[in-house]
């Protein structure tokens, strides 16, 4: 038996108790994790926004140390380091083909009825796994899709957050959007994701990178990591300023926060021939409202992007090796460190919106 975090019920506590996890068979990897981040897709779950079944365990950012694998595996090995990354594709697909694994077709690499299910709690009920992976748990059991091999010289409890948050923002910019060098640039909402977007326009040379938050601290957090100007909008018409200081309109805008009115204000935003990109996830009750004759006319373009567009076994170790380089900066975005008993309180400080990226680390 080893600990977990257990959700039974939306909008309940998550419960820290003993579940049983099988060993690991045919391409399957027994993984002990080192760190794992709070994502708010998480919290979306927690609070019932998004439907999963329960008994689940969360957590989808991960990084850890490889304790075991099954006899058709050939991408890892025992001892090493890997990230999780709830993007791994079947490998197969038409999409997964021609390098979009982010939007998989076949993406359940989870055991038939009839086998022992990979997780189950003290009293035998089986636990159903949540995105492939589980991570709030002293060990995961997951197909080999699912992990991606990084180098062992860096700090795992950093690296746990590259597999969502990095991912997310710098693939929404690099991946997504493509955003040249020299462009003007807006990021809405700078928690984990936003935060990342602002680096990866960084990466990327933008001219121009407006952080737009309603939070003080994550502003200057987005000043430290390369924001040219940062807008509360709590006391800013953020519209009228972005159009200000952007001649008439940004050429990008990235919305983080999933709030559809920052959604919406966004196309008020760009450019005449610009793009908007929407990545943040509200809940799957509410909408947005889009006027086609503000988007035609001035040809505006608005993409969506999961996970940024991630291609795992491509995009994670890049984004490792620029951390490794110091273009990426990992460490002033992990604001917060708890033990698994703690995570609910961790959940609290993000719904706080005090932090940048809260993680639970298993090592301490």
């Amino acid at each position: 038996m080893v600990r977990a975090a257990v959700m039974h019920e939306v909008g309940l506590p998550m419960q820290v108790e003993g579940i049983a996890v099988a060993n690991p068979q045919g391409r399957e990897v027994l993984v002990r994790p080192v760190a794992a981040g709070l994502c708010h897709s998480d919290l979306l779950f927690l609070e019932g926004h998004w439907p999963h079944p329960v008994p689940t365990i969360l957590g989808h950012e991960v990084a850890g140390v490889v304790e075991a694998v099954g006899s058709e595996v050939t991408s890892v090995a025992v001892g090493d380091h890997v990230l999780g990354c709830a993007g791994g594709g079947c490998h197969e697909c038409r999409y997964c083909v021609i390098g979009r694994p982010i939007i998989c077709t076949n993406r359940n690499h989870d055991r038939s009825p009839d086998e022992e299910q990979r997780l189950r709690l003290a009293n035998g009920t089986p636990v159903n796994q949540y995105g492939q992976l589980s991570a709030f748990a002293e060990l995961m059991l997951v197909h080999e899709h699912a992990v991606v091999k990084i180098d062992p010289d860096v700090d795992l409890h950093l690296a746990s957050i590259v597999g969502c948050a990095v991912a997310t923002g710098l693939g929404a910019v690099f991946n997504t959007a493509r955003v040249p060098a020299g462009a003007t640039v807006v990021i809405t909402g700078v928690g984990g994701v936003g935060l990342n977007a602002v680096q990866g326009a960084r990466i990327s040379g933008a001219a121009e990178i407006i952080a737009v938050d309603i939070t003080p601290g994550k502003l200057e957090y987005a000043r430290a990591l390369g924001a040219t100007t940062v807008i509360d909008s709590s006391s800013t018409s953020v519209v009228e300023a972005v159009r200000e200081l952007t001649n008439g309109g940004a050429d990008y805008v990235f919305e983080t926060s999933g709030v559809p009115a920052a959604a919406e204000s966004c196309i008020e935003m760009v450019g005449n021939g610009g793009t908007v990109v929407l990545v943040g996830i509200p809940s799957q009750q509410e909408t947005i409202s889009i006027k086609p004759a503000d988007l035609i006319p001035r040809e505006i373009a608005i993409l969506t992007s999961h996970v940024g567009s991630l291609r795992p076994s491509v995009d994670l170790p890049r984004y490792i090796t620029l951390a490794k380089q110091g273009q990426l900066q990992l460490e002033p975005l992990v604001s917060n460190r708890f033990s698994l008993e703690d995570i609910n309180e961790g959940f609290a400080a993000m719904s706080s919106g005090a932090t940048a990226r809260s993680i639970v680390v298993f090592d301490s």
